[in-house]
């Protein structure tokens, strides 16, 4: 089958639906964000683009930290309205129950089956993003979202994002063991 040219609208599929949260002008804001990715081992760090004309970076800048929340489906709607309405004219921090860990300035929610928050380490301006890199202070979660003392994706029941036809999406079956299924192939030498 022959590829087609598609434009630049080839984004990955599909993209992790986290609510990174800060504190901006005193008040924590929550917001959306689906351009994230673990980017480091050693220090851990968490790279995630933020359009400039978004109120969220201030505050990352203005804090030197943030929070990103893993929310369940069953956050799925506060989630959307956090994308849907702008912590300039709207105080976001209502809709979940808050607490800080070790920097106090990073706003995680409890909700959120999973929650990392992080010291910025370093902001690289993009033409229309800031590409924020985040160092990874500590993790957050649940006993109940626990398997063998580490997140189990299916309990934590996180949704994703598709972009550029923005739909949600569920995670699907488990198909497989990373770093192992290329085995027989190896064996062959190919």
């Amino acid at each position: 089958m022959e590829k087609i040219k598609i434009g630049t609208n080839g984004f990955l599929y599909p993209m992790p639906v986290t609510l990174v949260g800060t504190i901006i002008e005193g008040r924590p804001n929550f917001m959306p964000v689906g351009w994230i990715a673990r980017v480091n081992l050693n220090p851990p760090l968490i790279g995630m683009g933020l359009n400039k004309r978004h109120y969220t970076p201030s505050g990352i800048q203005e804090n030197g930290a943030f929070s990103v929340n893993i929310p369940g489906r069953d956050l799925i709607e506060e989630t959307d309205y956090c994308g849907i309405v702008s912590g300039r004219e709207v105080d976001k921090s209502g809709l979940f129950e808050i607490f800080y860990g070790e920097l106090k300035t990073a706003p995680m929610i409890k909700q959120c089956p999973l929650c990392v928050e992080c010291r910025l380490y370093q902001t690289v301006p993009l033409p229309s993003h800031h590409l924020f890199l985040g160092e990874i202070v500590a993790a957050y979660t649940e006993e109940r979202y626990l398997t063998d003392r580490k997140p189990d994706i299916r309990k934590m029941n996180p949704f994703l994002l598709t972009m550029p036809d923005n739909n949600y999406w569920a995670v699907g079956e488990h198909v497989g063991k990373a770093w192992s299924l290329g085995d027989r192939l190896r064996a062959k030498g190919e």
